[in-house]
Formats: C-alpha cells, sequence, structure tokens
C-alpha cells in the first residue's frame, strides 16, 4: 500500500523564471502530524535499488499518477533528509499551473509517496521509519511536515545556495518556535 508523508515548500520561497525546484521531501528525525519519524538511512536501499535499475523517483501533481509534472533530476540522503532537484516540464498544463501557483504561494509543499518496510513503535504511539521504498515526490498544497521545504525555484543551472540557506534558517526558527508552543 502506498502512503504519503507531506513538508511544507518554504517560506520566503523564491520564485524566478524557469522550472527549476530544489529542496527538502522530508526531513529525518522529526515527528509529522501522523506520529511518524523518518530515521537516517531510511531511503538508502530504495534509492540504490532504483538506480541499479535504471528507475527514478516521479514528480507529481497532489500524488496523483495520471499527473506527472515534471523530473526529478537529483534525489538523495544528507545528513539532514531527502534533497530533491528537478525542473517543471512547463511544456505540460498543469506544470506551468504548478509554477504558477507556486510563484503566487499558494502551494508550498513537498510530499513523498512510499511504501513502508520497516518500523518500530515509538514510546508514546506513532512510528520510527526505518526502511521506505521511495515511489514519488509531489507537489502538493497541505504539508504534513512543516519543515520540509523547496529552497529554491529558478532557471534551470542557477546558484540557488544562499537562497536554501536562507530557507534552511526560516525552517529551524519555525521549528524552534514550535517547541516553544
Amino acid at each position: 500500500m502506498l502512503e504519503t508523508k507531506f513538508h511544507r515548500l518554504g517560506e520566503g520561497l523564491q520564485v524566478q523564471d524557469g522550472s527549476v525546484v530544489a529542496g527538502y521531501a522530508s526531513v529525518f528525525g522529526q515527528r509529522d502530524q501522523g506520529d511518524d519519524i523518518v530515521a537516517p538511512g531510511a531511503f538508502a536501499a530504495s534509492l540504490a535499488r532504483l538506480a541499479e535499475a535504471g528507475g527514478r523517483v516521479r514528480m507529481l501533481w497532489q500524488h496523483d499518477a495520471a499527473q506527472p509534472i515534471g523530473v526529478w533530476d537529483e534525489v538523495r540522503e544528507d545528513a539532514r533528509g531527502l534533497w530533491v532537484k528537478g525542473r517543471l516540464l512547463t511544456e505540460v498544463r498543469r506544470a506551468r499551473e504548478a509554477a504558477a501557483l507556486m510563484a503566487a504561494g499558494a502551494v508550498d509543499g513537498l510530499s513523498i509517496g512510499y511504501r513502508t518496510l520497516r518500523t518500530e513503535k515509538l514510546s508514546g504511539g506513532g512510528r520510527k521509519l526505518l526502511e521506505l521504498e521511495l515511489w514519488e515526490v509531489s507537489l502538493v498544497t497541505f504539508p504534513m511536515l512543516s519543515i520540509a521545504r523547496v529552497g529554491a525555484k529558478g532557471a534551470a543551472g542557477e546558484d540557488t545556495s544562499a537562497d536554501m540557506l536562507r530557507t534552511l534558517a526560516n525552517g529551524l526558527e519555525a521549528a524552534r518556535a514550535a517547541l516553544k508552543e
């Protein structure tokens, strides 16, 4: 059964001409609204299997398999989480609409579609997700984990590292504020 996890794209999201989208689709160690926590390394085996088979993680609109809107050119784990970078295919009507909605701030979320392979129960409820089979990463309206964010959307090849650092800082500040509540 395919499950999904949502992440918010980012406050202060910089939207520029072009079609490149980059950011975190999942952040490790953070409890989401479904009481799940994704463990570091949860995607490693899945990404290795995909690479070996020549497959790729799909970019969808709102988890709808009938609405691919682009391609993820890079999907990797780092110390923080699952980082993705890809291109909206502006020849596709829904991708143009997605770009316009992102530019206006109406859509600001990323969500992963996956199948759970291995978990641990957490004390107090929920699960620690140890191994996931990643199928797709979608642009979505409603995030489940508010600190996973798209760092930037811009023209292909454009340096967006300053924007990503600014978005990371905003995410950390939002997490600190949420923990104080």
